[in-house]
């Protein structure tokens, strides 16, 4: 015989706890200054958008500016341990392993010896590590829904655009930067400028190794800035906010597979821009490298410097997305856009429950039948209620 249940218009208890009180969020924000370029996200036109984009370009200049001076002597050890030659053709080593090349580094070439070389990197690393940026939230903002979703396959997209886009910039930059960082390495040898590699190589000579550059620079982009995203959200608080550690480990940690995986084409990149030495072998190409590389010193020649560009890579990556995002928090403009997740600070206002703590927990009395009613009344009922603003005490 099956239990009946009679519908009826009263409320019982039951019906007052399965309606879940609201929660009310305020912000906590802390930001230098605040300016709204539109007054809603309708009202976002071509010129808003190219104001935003310079907006995130000039930010994105000075995160990689600090991300780069952070870790350039880390960079410097890099480029020379993977412009060493091994194998059955080449004599004695000059450099054990990256910090046997540090120690010789200072020894005889003093501490500013790891900086060689380091203006013209700041030079074209602001506009670099800016277009990469800015390319990077452009895409991913066009290919969002409305809600601000993005498919993986999308994110795989936006971070490959990235890191085509700013080759035309890297791929100079990295040829001058290297030829300064290798100068050092023979006592005695002609001073070497930025001016004078530019003078040597002309305009097209910038781009010599262009294509393993590319090689290198869209597949990093394209691990980097989706691992970059997923691990945000992994180290956010429960409130769903990123503080700028939680951004400087997440920058950190997305950079450690990016930057190992693409070491091969960093090492073909970095023995096509650089003078070789007599008796060093030369490369026409990025196959013709690929291929004497491995005929001449194995397998394990690729993977060069792997190390050191790892410990390069991954906090200057850190460093340059975490001063990225803090700085747009701090000198916030609205432009109607989305932001970058983990922005604000979430955290539940004070309201009923917190000021009106039962003192008796096992006594169920109004306390329990009140709360559930007029926590958020005015929206589950269609009423418009007063608001009160508690007084100073």
């Amino acid at each position: 015989m099956g239990m009946k249940f009679v519908r009826s218009r009263r409320i019982v208890y039951n019906d007052l706890q399965s309606i879940a009180p609201e929660q009310y969020f305020k912000h906590i924000t802390k930001r230098l200054t605040e300016i709204k370029a539109v007054s809603s996200p309708e009202e976002r036109g071509i010129f808003i958008q190219v104001l935003e984009s310079a907006y995130r370009f000039t930010l994105g200049s000075i995160g990689g500016a600090v991300g780069a001076t952070t870790v350039y002597p880390i960079d410097l050890v890099k480029t020379r341990m993977q412009n060493q030659r091994t194998g059955a053709f080449m004599e004695e080593v000059m450099y054990r392993n990256s910090w046997d090349c540090c120690k010789k580094v200072i020894r005889h070439e003093g501490f500013f010896g790891l900086y060689r070389g380091l203006v013209p990197q700041l030079m074209g690393v602001a506009p670099e590590k800016a277009i990469k940026l800015t390319v990077n939230d452009l895409v991913r903002d066009k290919l969002s829904d409305k809600n601000g979703n993005i498919p993986l396959y999308a994110e795989f997209i936006a971070g490959g655009c990235a890191g085509g886009s700013q080759v035309v910039f890297t791929n100079p930059l990295e040829i001058v930067k290297i030829r300064l960082q290798v100068a050092g390495e023979i006592a005695g040898s002609a001073k070497v400028s930025a001016l004078s590699v530019v003078k040597e190589l002309g305009l097209f000579g910038m781009y010599k190794g262009a294509k393993a550059c590319f090689l290198r620079d869209v597949p990093f982009s394209a691990i980097y800035f989706p691992a970059y995203a997923h691990l945000k959200v992994k180290f956010a608080d429960d409130n769903g906010y990123n503080h700028p550690g939680s951004l400087l480990v997440a920058g950190a940690i997305a950079g450690m597979p990016a930057a190992s995986l693409v070491t091969p084409a960093d090492v073909i990149k970095t023995r096509l821009q650089v003078v070789a030495r007599a008796g060093q072998t030369t490369y026409s190409g990025v196959m013709d490298a690929a291929n004497k590389i491995y005929k001449e010193e194995g397998f394990r020649a690729f993977w060069k410097g792997a190390t050191a560009r790892v410990f390069r890579s991954s906090p200057q990556f850190g460093v340059t997305l975490a001063t990225y995002e803090v700085l747009q928090r701090l000198f916030f403009v609205d432009f109607g856009g989305t932001r970058p997740t983990g922005s604000e600070m979430n955290v539940p206002s004070t309201g009923v429950a917190d000021e009106m703590k039962s003192t008796h927990p096992d006594h169920i009395g109004g306390y329990q039948v009140a709360l559930p009613i007029f926590s958020g009344i005015e929206t589950k009922f269609g009423l418009c209620l007063p608001k009160f603003q508690a007084g100073k005490s």
